[in-house]
């Protein structure tokens, strides 16, 4: 008898995970620790140690697994059907951690015949190649510290600096042909920069494995793995360990929405429309030619909180930014008349896609209260952060991509201009507390042909700079949690280009680096000042000053806190003319110190003198009793705190 042969006799005996109970919990659609029951994993049964295989193919008539231990050979070590659940499960001895393999499914569809890779793999090969490997997941955590306080740090009244980042293009290795850099030697590189720079958290955009580097992880196939382009799992743990060891917060992009259409992924897995809906009109995204889940197929929403889960459980993330939610919410996206089809109430909402966004923040938030979850939603979708038993989706927070949108295109106006937009720096604070906003300027602001931030900024080299400074100023004094990209806090002139490293050299010119400086101390500002982040979220941290000098491009307000404690005093000014003797009401008495200045020196500003402490007059101003006489320096943002506790 051959070895092979031998290997599938003696792999006869029953093994499985799989209880009555868990069953059960599968097909109606409410078991979410399905990594600990499908996929691969090295088992000890009985006497015999090896790897326990279990896949889901409801529609197959046979299920057989083959890799380099089969010669690639189908049908020679065959799965076993459990029942009617539709999974197919087996024991092979003798194979354990590293065994490269797939699935071969014959389906009873027209005797249709593919192989497959595991969509529970922890681990899978590197792509190109796209087969699955045995993997098992322990690793030795140290960061005990950190996972008990960051139910503190990634609360909603905690300050929140986000820095999202491509792993694969943040930096290279240029001796080495301009290589990736691995997960741990990003470890230490990382950290001591995000430290430096005074981020709280870092967000990645997604780590799960996906076949083609230039979707940048947002065509995935590896929901339980994470890309092997950088490492192994534990190499990528160890990049999560050491980052939370120096007290920063991990966010991983997570994408629900959809999946890629390659024949070894999910698409078509058992010669059905297994995850994806049979029908294009629901079952096919037109933006980017790949598969929509099937949200009201039982367990395809297990599949997906269980990997939701998986990254908080196994990986220690502290947050999930799901991707896309508003192509999820409505069955009309993107797609024109005849091409959509109404739900049950004949509306355009997905009822099932929403049923699985608030299942899924519930099931989060029920076993790690002390994470995130983040929505990218583009339209004005009621309540999306907001608890889902009064009527919301659940999330924790939200991206605002109105503020954004309404924002840059503000910035790039000539100032001579600015005047007649104004109403596009003062529209959010109608809405700005309806949702737990993120304020986000991310890696869509960098792509597709708009280039860069500092690019798209009106004027010489030196506006282009004074308007980004700006920018970020206004960004930080505005409520909500903040996101920058990568490469923006030192105003990278190209566009982003995944296939290259940022331009760290440009840190080794002035205006650059003052571009940076303002970067970090305006972290340093956000987390040393509670008036700035502990009422992000209620209209109590927020006054305008004055919305309506349009004719000046001048904006005023106070953010505030809860109490008697001293509030912070923003003014900006969007024209390179400096405003003399400007003058500005403020609610009370006593002085006023100026603790942060874009315009100053250090940043590359044009150092125009401003006083460093500014004493309130008796002359009404602005419907206040008080107020303060100031120069605005050109294309600034100034912070001033009160030096006097309010009555």
């Amino acid at each position: 008898m051959d070895p092979i042969q031998k290997t599938k006799s003696r792999a006869a005996h029953h093994f499985s995970l799989f209880s009555d109970d868990d069953i059960y919990l599968f097909n109606e659609g409410s078991h979410f620790l399905l990594y600990e029951k499908l996929g691969a994993r090295p088992v000890r049964a009985g006497e015999e140690d090896g790897t326990y295989f279990a896949v889901w193919a409801p529609s197959a008539e046979a299920v057989s697994v083959l890799g380099e231990f089969t010669v690639w050979q189908k049908e020679r070590h065959s799965l076993q059907p459990r029942g009617h659940s539709g999974i197919w499960e087996g024991f092979v001895p003798g194979l354990g951690s590293g065994t490269i393999y797939k699935y071969h499914i014959t389906s009873r569809e027209n005797g249709y015949q593919v192989d497959k890779a595991d969509p529970y793999a922890f681990y899978a090969e590197t792509p190109p190649n796209t087969a699955s490997v045995v993997w098992d997941l322990e690793y030795s955590w140290g960061d005990r510290v950190w996972m008990n306080v960051r139910g503190e740090r990634n609360a909603l009244v905690a300050p929140m600096a986000i820095y999202e980042m491509h792993l694969g293009s943040w930096m290279r290795v240029p001796e080495e042909g301009s290589r990736h850099l691995t997960y741990r030697e990003l470890a230490p590189r990382l950290a001591e920069y995000v430290l430096r720079m005074g981020f709280t958290h870092v967000e990645f955009l997604p780590v799960m494995e996906h076949p083609f580097y230039g979707s940048w992880g947002y065509q995935t196939t590896g929901y339980f793995a994470p890309t092997s382009r950088y490492g192994t799992p534990q190499d990528f743990m160890y990049l999560i360990d050491h980052l939370h060891q120096n007290e920063i917060g991990v966010i991983l992009d997570w994408v629900p929405s959809h999946f890629p259409s390659d024949e070894h992924g999910l698409a078509y897995f058992d010669g059905t429309h297994l995850f994806e809906h049979a029908d294009p009109r629901m079952g096919f995204h037109p933006d980017w030619n790949s598969y929509i889940f099937n949200y009201g197929r039982k367990e395809v929403p297990s599949f997906l909180i269980s990997s939701a889960l998986f990254w908080l459980d196994k990986y220690h993330v502290d947050g999930l930014r799901v991707d896309a939610v508003a192509s999820m919410l409505y069955l009309d996206y993107s797609r024109k008349k005849g091409e959509w089809i109404p739900n049950q109430y004949g509306g355009r909402e997905n009822l099932e896609a929403i049923a699985f966004l608030r299942r899924l923040n519930e099931e989060v938030y029920k076993r790690y209260p002390d994470v995130q979850t983040i929505a990218e939603e583009s339209t004005a979708w009621p309540m999306v952060s907001k608890p889902t038993y009064v009527g919301g989706l659940g999330f924790g927070m939200k991206w605002d991509m109105g503020w954004m949108h309404d924002t840059l295109e503000f910035m790039k106006e000539d100032p001579v201009h600015r005047k007649y937009h104004h109403n596009e720096l003062t529209f959010r604070m109608l809405y700005a507390f309806n949702e737990n906003f993120v304020l986000p300027l991310s890696h869509d602001e960098v792509v597709h042909g708009k280039g860069s931030l500092l690019g798209i900024m009106r004027g010489d080299d030196w506006q282009k700079f004074a308007n980004l400074r700006a920018l970020y100023g206004l960004m930080y004094a505005q409520p909500g949690k903040k996101l920058l990209f990568m490469g923006d806090e030192f105003g990278q002139w190209s566009e982003w280009a995944h296939d290259d490293s940022l331009d760290w050299h440009l840190l080794d010119f002035p205006p650059h680096e003052g571009l940076s400086k303002w970067v970090q101390d305006l972290n340093r500002l956000l987390r040393s000042e509670s008036a700035l982040h502990s009422l992000d979220f209620s209209r109590d941290g927020f006054e305008w000053i004055d919305g309506g000098d349009s004719q000046n491009s001048v904006i005023s307000f106070l953010r505030k806190e809860n109490g008697n404690a001293p509030a912070i005093f923003v003014i900006c000014n969007f024209t390179p003319v400096p405003r003399l003797n400007y003058r500005a009401g403020i609610p009370h008495g006593g002085g006023w110190g100026l603790i942060a200045n874009s315009d100053a020196s250090e940043y590359g500003g044009s150092g125009h003198a401003v006083v460093e402490e500014a004493i309130p007059e008796p002359i009404s101003s602005h419907g206040r009793d008080f107020s303060i006489e100031l120069t605005l320096p050109p294309l600034s943002v100034l912070f001033l705190k009160s030096m006097a506790v309010p009555n």
